[in-house]
């Protein structure tokens, strides 16, 4: 795993934050959530990468 799980994270949490713009603009709620969820799970990713990390610099 590396910069190509990172860049994939990073594009998921984007995915997120427009899907949960759209359904703030078009009072979606379940689109916002949906959002939301995506930000979320990215971010869980992410900081999976980041332990990775740690473990591979020991």
């Amino acid at each position: 795993m590396g910069l190509d799980d990172k860049i994939d994270n990073a594009a998921e949490k984007m995915g997120g934050k427009a899907k949960e713009a759209t359904g703030k603009a078009t009072n979606d709620e379940s689109l916002r959530t949906e959002g939301q969820m995506d930000q979320a799970k990215a971010d869980l990713k992410q900081a999976g990468e980041k332990v990775k990390d740690a473990f591979k610099k020991e």
